[in-house]
């Protein structure tokens, strides 16, 4: 990867150097140029820089009385990995093909992270989780209207703190800096609640042509798969919701 463009990366299923790709097209939302989903997995270190990213673009553009409303959309990387997870150096040497391209791989995207003001600590990630969990958590948040608050304290309980998010008691004592109950969140994590809607709707972004996260959509209309700077997300947002408005008035 170009140090010099790494903010146009994505995650797949071969690792996190993808280049991005064309987003395809989700189901529409009713709401005209607002509802912004995101795809993305909790273990994705492009999408918590994207998360950063967004929140910058979407500053600039609230400055223009423009508003929007952001939802958080399940895809696990590893969909095969087993419920406890696995070690991560060894699991990742496998992945990568070895221990060497694998750090490699953590020190750009920790370079990248850096440049969005994250503290990205790999040398403290010990476990590459099942993300099952957290993707039902981040649900249960939104239902609750605390789901950016949620998903951030899972991204940084993972990333920067080196937690295992795939821990149902780690999960709820994220949710717990967010806001929510954590008996609550404990007792729902503990049952299987939202778990067939949260593998199809992982299923949905994959039938819908989604491979690589972040994937970013307002109102089901591809913009763009990445972490793309905050300039060029809030300009293709400008121009999404021009056109979106423009084919509701016709």
């Amino acid at each position: 990867m170009d140090d010099a463009t790494p903010q146009t990366m994505v995650c797949g299923s071969d690792g996190c150097d993808v280049p991005e790709v064309a987003s395809p097209e989700l189901p529409r939302a009713n709401a005209v140029g607002t509802r912004i989903d995101i795809v993305s997995d909790a273990i994705c270190p492009w999408c918590y820089i994207g998360k950063r990213q967004l929140e910058r673009a979407l500053s600039d553009l609230g400055s223009e009385g423009l508003v929007f409303s952001v939802h958080w959309n399940p895809f696990q990387l590893n969909p095969d990995m087993p419920k406890e997870g696995r070690d991560r150096a060894a699991y990742r040497a496998w992945k990568f093909g070895s221990a060497e391209r694998s750090r490699e791989a953590d020190e750009r995207v920790a370079r990248a992270a850096a440049g969005v003001g994250l503290a990205f600590r790999p040398d403290l990630m010990v476990r590459t989780p099942n993300t099952i969990d957290a993707h039902r958590l981040i649900w249960f948040a939104g239902q609750k209207g605390v789901q950016d608050a949620v998903m951030e304290t899972v991204f940084r309980a993972y990333f920067t703190e080196g937690r295992d998010i795939g821990d149902p008691v780690v999960l709820a004592g994220c949710a717990a800096e967010a806001g929510l109950h954590e008996g609550e969140v404990a007792a729902f994590l503990a049952s299987d609640t939202a778990e067939k809607e949260t593998r199809a709707a992982d299923q949905t972004a994959r039938t819908a042509g989604v491979n690589g996260v972040p994937s970013f959509f307002l109102d089901g209309y591809g913009l763009f798969s990445g972490a793309y700077p905050a300039e060029t997300m809030a300009e293709a947002l400008r121009k999404a919701r021009t056109i979106l408005r423009e084919r509701a008035s016709v």
